[in-house]
């Protein structure tokens, strides 16, 4: 496992001046992330140590126009390869990271949204968003939740199962309107880092299988179902994927059923080939293709179904969520115990932070890897190996396994780790009675608020005891 340089040599690198719109896709750090004269980091002409003073630590700190340029990249993309078929949607994967103003970005770059519970949905729709610009997933939607798209007018419902397939024709059918829907495919292509993120091979939960016929028994079903109206196939391989083999893959099964089901006269106007695209996390992973790759990919094969099977082309939708968010927020961290331990070959550096698995439970659930970055200032001691920690009472409690730090890092330094902006705060808990961090935008050397920290006597009104 490489170790990660966390010292001014990140400014080589990582820190490269932005690229014209958001084509940074091999990046780790954000597009607007420099190192200053003085040497600390800066976020978007805020730096760190000002909004450390502002706003407090730990914070997730957004370089929003970096996100939005991403969003954009991902539109522009998809409406260029898919212009001489039937256009292209681009949804957001609103579980990457969800709120209000972030949903309004997205959408006023051209995207929609999709949304998996009542809680994504409703925030949605609370930032004055339309249904119709959202999608539903989810493998055990609730009566709540589909009454809710019904009543709000997604443009999509995601059925996941047979059971679920009569389940939302109930519905439809008790208020008395067709419900859009979209089956989602198990295609069996496995793609994806950790085995908990590959969501197309038998074994797991989501999806209508292709290998048994469930698939095409559902496509029948909800076809003569008086109460949906089957507009698309869906299909989601994965998670963190760095290749475009793999979505070339699966589209095919999926525009083969297709043409299928236009051989028993069901007609399925759209195809969703889901998200999954992955990001750097430390120099040691591979740089992912862009945007326009992957956009182009999958026309290809939609073209070539289209040659061969005589089907009028679909309007092609995609969702990526982690390419757009991740490299665009940063976690920002107080330093508190340093302390050397000695393990085999040495000795290695503890340095314990302000937060830890509350607010980025990837690496104790997946062994994701990151780096960390001091942040307010440049040191000119040597680096030593050194291991980020948070201040859980869990050994597993780790945010940075492996990374270069210099040997003078002390208490009351800052502590800056990238990419972030995917799963961070969606996932963060209140494990050990931690408050979830704030998350704070930054754009042009101001900083707005977007999700307040919480407190203690936030936690505390939620206890009746």
């Amino acid at each position: 496992m490489s170790i990660e340089s966390g010292s001014q040599s990140v400014n080589l690198e990582q820190l490269a001046a932005p690229e014209p719109d958001g084509e940074r896709y091999g990046a780790i750090w954000s597009a607007h992330t420099e190192r200053l004269g003085n040497g600390e980091l800066s976020v978007a002409g805020v730096p760190l140590s000002r909004l450390a003073a502002e706003c407090g630590t730990p914070t997730f700190v957004l370089d929003s126009a970096d996100a939005r340029s991403r969003a954009r990249t991902w539109k522009h993309a998809m409406d260029e390869a898919c212009a001489p078929l039937a256009g292209a949607d681009v949804y957001y994967a609103g579980k990457a990271f969800l709120s209000k103003q972030f949903a309004r970005w997205m959408v006023a770059e051209g995207l929609h949204i999709d949304t998996a519970s009542e809680g994504e949905l409703r925030t949605v729709l609370a930032a004055g968003i339309p249904g119709s610009a959202c999608g539903l997933h989810g493998n055990n939607k609730s009566r709540a939740e589909i009454e809710l798209a019904l009543e709000t007018g997604v443009a999509h419902i995601v059925i996941d199962s047979l059971d679920e397939l009569d389940f939302v024709e109930k519905i439809a059918a008790e208020r008395g309107v067709q419900a859009p829907v979209y089956l989602r495919l198990t295609t069996g292509v496995h793609a994806g880092g950790h085995e908990f993120i590959a969501t197309a091979h038998e074994d797991q939960k989501f999806g209508l299988s292709i290998s048994t016929g469930v698939a095409r028994e559902a496509m029948k079903r909800a076809a003569a179902a008086p109460h949906l109206n089957l507009i698309g196939l869906h299909s989601h391989i994965g998670s963190q994927i760095a290749s475009v083999d793999g979505f070339a893959a699966a589209a095919a099964i999926v525009l083969a059923e297709r043409a299928w089901a236009g051989e028993q006269g069901i007609a399925l106007p759209e195809i969703d080939l889901g998200g999954g695209y992955g990001v750097r996390y430390t120099s040691a992973d591979p740089v992912p293709p862009t945007p326009h790759m992957f956009a182009q990919e999958l026309a290809a094969a939609v073209a070539e179904h289209v040659r061969r099977s005589g089907l009028p082309a679909p309007r092609v939708s995609i969702e990526p969520g982690r390419s757009i968010v991740a490299p665009a927020m940063l976690m920002l961290y107080s330093v508190g115990t340093v302390k050397d331990v000695a393990i085999d070959s040495g000795k290695r550096t503890y340095v314990s932070v302000d937060g830890g698995m509350s607010d980025n439970i990837r690496p104790a659930l997946y062994e994701a890897d990151y780096t960390a970055a001091l942040a307010n200032r440049v040191s000119t001691a040597e680096l030593r190996r050194a291991r980020v920690v948070g201040k859980h009472c869990e050994s597993g409690d780790i945010v940075v396994r492996n990374v270069a730090l210099p040997a003078d890092i002390h208490r009351g330094d800052l502590l800056a780790v990238p990419a972030v902006g995917a799963y961070g705060y969606a996932m963060a808990s209140n494990y050990n009675m931690l408050t979830k961090p704030a998350v704070v935008a930054v754009d042009d050397g101001r900083i707005t608020q977007m999700l307040r920290r919480q407190s203690v006597d936030d936690l505390l009104a939620y206890d009746l005891g």
